[in-house]
Order: structure tokens, then sequence, then C-alpha cells
């Protein structure tokens, strides 16, 4: 199958990119892993970050540096000062779309506080924001004529020299080897908080498989070690308590009935803060009581329907436990605002790193990051399919996949697959997690090099072609343990404590890591890690080697 541009991830960042890169002229498909309605985004309920007023100057600064200070040294102030000043045409675009944010009673946008900012500035649409977003531009999608691939997993991307050249995927549905040719390629593909199983906001499904597709077609991976825990999840589901809880007014309190933290600091310090009252075998809480039935009906109908249905608590007249989980990854492929190292590809969203976050992410940035970057590369993936033509496809590597697929169907496994998964997450979390030391990421780093030498032996124990999901969760494995072992190896190699990264054994920043550190797979199972090359010495250093 061929398409002008084939976009990866059915959150708001690919569904942007889509509607961005299709024209009346050129055909545009939108693959994704499951269900085009599951996504990140669509759960993210929080809301959207921007300044309206397009000429207050002074708002538009503000957030520049708040997202500035909370990427810790790391940002990257050009792409960070691009965001902030296309927030409101943003919002502009998504209204024109059909989301409808909460508004006064003079039809102005409403924005409520979030943590780290310094202004009410974020817009909502009471506690489903994401799920707003997502399902107006589904519509918007469809209404454009783009084509959707549902139930397709990635394996690998097709390039020719330096070039994109289209995806090798596999159909979920037939288990079949499916090769979609195309002159540009957006990857948004999401994070990877879901190797975090049983301790995470994400669907274990989100393993970080693009990013491993990206390491095997040679980019680099940056930041691996900075990965957001939300401070407030359901004790028993790891649903998501969102932080519009905290801000519009919510309290957080140990078993002793005492607050300890200040609600809205970043997410960082109130996720440490938790953990150390449950280290100290205290219980804590969201106190939502004093808010009265009303007014959390109205602002947090969602949250309230959840707590009522999964925990049995009635947020207007009881505490509900909670615990920090991972959440959000601010690591990704690295890239320049979207564009890659390799010709035609472009990645945007939660998988792409290009400084935005740097060490922790402002809350409310997210959808906000993943509306303007989409949009970026939709616009660059058209441009560059107008450019060039279809570069050919390398057969090699397809045979390849055909070859691993029918191993994993060729045997019999002795392992259980999901209890390796799970104790996968228990590893990260505790050892590797909100808290970690030299130590800890040793013994992550040996567990993982073991559950990695397994997982290349496992095989279907149901041998049914069609819809087998033995098989897509032994390739997400492989890739969720690709991803794990470059976040230990990045945050071994960071000898300090910086945003979302704590370690207890360098507790201080360090003024000689305010750089990021990049992950390259130099051949399969062997990571070379580094600081990442100065962007002026790298173009002299480029100029160079195309002159030889």
């Amino acid at each position: 199958m061929i398409y002008d541009v084939i976009v990866v991830g059915g959150g708001i960042a690919g569904l942007m990119a889509a509607i961005e890169a299709k024209d009346e002229n050129n055909k545009v498909a939108l693959i994704s892993k499951g269900n085009v309605f599951k996504s990140n985004s669509s759960m993210a309920s929080g809301g959207i970050n921007a300044v309206l007023d397009t000429k207050n100057i002074a708002e538009i600064d503000k957030h520049i540096q708040d997202t500035f200070n909370s990427a810790k040294g790391l940002g990257n102030k050009k792409a960070i000062t691009y965001m902030c000043k296309q927030a409101s045409s943003i919002i502009e675009k998504l209204v024109e779309y059909g989301v409808d944010f909460d508004r006064d009673e003079n039809n102005k946008i409403l924005q409520r506080p979030f943590g780290g900012g310094s202004s009410n500035r974020t817009c909502y649409v009471g506690d489903k924001t994401g799920s707003a977003i997502t399902l107006n531009l589904i519509k918007k999608a469809k209404s454009k004529g783009i084509t959707f691939l549902p139930n397709n997993f990635i394996l690998n991307l097709a390039k020719y020299q330096n070039r994109v050249s289209g995806v090798v995927s596999l159909n979920k549905e037939n288990s079949q080897i499916m090769i979609y040719s195309s002159k540009a390629v957006v990857l948004a593909g999401g994070g990877y908080a879901g190797i975090y199983r049983g301790y995470s906001t994400n669907a274990p499904d989100y393993t970080g498989d693009l990013l491993a597709v990206a390491l095997r077609a040679g980019l680099c991976l940056k930041d691996m070690e900075f990965v957001q825990f939300h401070p407030t999840g359901f004790v028993k589901t790891n649903y998501l308590v969102t932080e519009a809880a905290r801000g519009e007014g919510g309290y957080l309190i140990n078993s002793d009935g005492n607050r300890f933290i200040n609600e809205l600091e970043t997410r960082d310090k109130v996720a440490r803060a938790i953990l150390k009252e449950e280290l100290e075998g205290k219980k804590v809480f969201i106190d939502l009581r004093h808010l009265g039935l009303e007014k959390i009906q109205q602002k947090l109908p969602s949250l309230y329907n959840a707590a009522l249905m999964q925990s049995g608590i009635d947020l207007s007249q009881e505490l509900l436990e909670i615990k920090p989980v991972a959440h959000y990854t601010m690591g990704g492929v690295d890239v320049n605002m979207t564009e890659s190292d390799l010709k035609g590809l472009y990645i945007c969203g939660e998988m792409a790193s290009n400084g935005v976050h740097g060490a922790n992410r402002l809350g409310g940035n997210s959808l906000l990051e993943g509306c303007v970057f989409g949009e970026l590369a939709g616009k660059q993936a058209k441009d560059y399919s107008k450019e060039f033509e279809y570069a050919p496809i390398d057969y090699n590597t397809v045979i390849k996949d055909i070859e691993m697929i029918d191993f994993i169907f060729s045997g019999d496994s002795t392992k259980n697959f999901n209890a390796i998964r799970i104790s996968l997450g228990k590893c990260l979390f505790e050892k590797a997690g909100i808290v970690k030391d030299e130590k800890s990421l040793t013994l992550a780093f040996d567990y993982i090099k073991y559950l990695r030498q397994i997982s290349y032996t496992l095989h279907c124990i149901n041998k049914e072609k069609n819809n087998n999901v033995e098989l897509t969760a032994i390739l997400e494995l492989r890739n969720a343990l690709e991803i794990a072992e470059a976040i230990i190896l990045s945050a071994q190699k960071r000898h300090e404590s910086r945003g979302a990264h704590y370690r207890e054994d360098y507790p201080k920043t360090s003024k000689k890591y305010d750089k990021s550190f990049v992950v390259k797979e130099l051949k399969k199972g062997f990571f070379k890690i580094s600081f990442k090359e100065n962007e002026i010495l790298k173009r002299i250093k480029n100029i160079f080697i195309n002159k030889e």
C-alpha cells in the first residue's frame, strides 16, 4: 500500500499531524496499534496551557519562563518559545474543530491554575479535556478523507540510504507482515511509562515500541532518565487523579490528618513528598470534601464517578487514598523541533525529545506540545512529500521480520511472559523510579539484562494467527526491555538530581550535567551513551564529512 504521508499514532499529536498533512490531492494514512479512540491523549484530563491574548506579551513570556524553569537547565529555548507563541492559535483551531472548552457567563474560555505555573492559563473541558480534543480531531480527520489503519504493530522503519521509505508492520488481525510505502513518515507513538506496569497511569501497551524502532533505525534517544511520576493515582487501579483536583483546591493529607506539601508544587517534589510519607508507614489521601458535592460534580465529574465506581468512595464525604504513579516520559527520540536525522522522518508528541520539557514537564503542557508539534510535523511531512519521490524498500529487512515472527510461533515456551512484564514494572518502580541510587540501578540493570536474554526464547503458546495477543505481548516485552535498559544506563550516568531524576547518592544538581545524554544502539544489545554533541560542532563536523 502506497501513501504520500504515513502517520503512526492515534493520539493528539498523530491526529494533528495527519490533519495538517492531508490536502485535496494526496493520500494520508494514520496507523495505530489498537483502537484509534484509545490513547493516552484521550485520558489526559487536566487541561491545555495557552495564553489566549496574543498581545499580552508579558503573560506569554511568563509561560515561556515557567516552561524553561521546569526543564531545569535542559530546556531548548527555541522550541519552548515556538510552542508558547503558537498556543493561542492552537486553541482557536481546536475551537474551530468543535472542542467546547468551559466558558464563563461572558462566553470567555475559563482557565485554571496548574502545578508549576505562575498564572492561570490552563484551558479545560471539565476533567475530560484530552478526550474532548481527541474525539473532535478524529471527526476532523475522517472528514478530510484520511485513511485509518488500526491494529497495526510497527516492527521497523523501511529506509533507503539516509531516507525513510515507509514502515514494516504486523497486521494484528492475521499476523501477516505488511509493507506501507510512503514519501514521508511521522512517528507520534506516545511515551514509555507503561513499562512501569502496575505502577503507571498508562495502559500496559505503552511500552515505547516506536522508540525501540527508532533505535534500530540508527537514531538516538535523549533524556531517557527523566520519567515523570504523577503524584496522585488511585492506590488499587492506578487511575489518574487529575491535577485539576488540586488546581480546584484539593488538599493532600496523610493518615495523621496533616497537610505536608504545597499541593501546587511541581510534580517531582509532590511525588517525592508522598513517597516519603509512605516509606514512613503513613497513607496519603486527597481531600476534596471542603469543595462540596456541587463543585466536585461540576468541575471534576469524571473523577467523582471513577472514585465511586472503582473505589466506592464519595469524594464529597470521604477521603480517597492515592499513590505516585509513572505518568509521562520526557525522554524520546532526539529531534530538532520535529526533524530527525533520517530524511523524510518527522517525530512529535511524547515520543519526541525536542527540549520542550527537559528534565521535568510543566503541568498542562503535554496536550499543547502534542498539538503544536503535531501540526508542525504534518506540515513538514506534506511539504517533503511534494518535493521528493518514493525511495526504494530494502526487502532484506522485511525478510528478517518475517523470520522473527515465524520463530516466535515455532517453538514452545516455559516462561510466563505476562509475569515477566509485571516483574519488570516492579523492578523499575522500586529500583529506577522516583528515588534511586547506584546500588539500586546496578541491580535493575543486571535484572533487565537477564530478562532480555529470556525474552528472545519466548514463543506463543497459542499458535492461532488471528488476533494473537501473545505475539503482540512478546514483541512489546522485547521493546520494553530495550527501553528499560536505556533508562537505567542514562540514570546511572547522571550523577546528580535534576527535575524528575532524583538520586539519593547524588541529591544535588551539578553544573557539570547541564547537558543531555543520548543513547545509540551500536549493534543489537549494545548501547553507547554519551553527552549530546554541541549542535554547532556537529554541523561543522557534518560539513567536513560531506566534503569527504
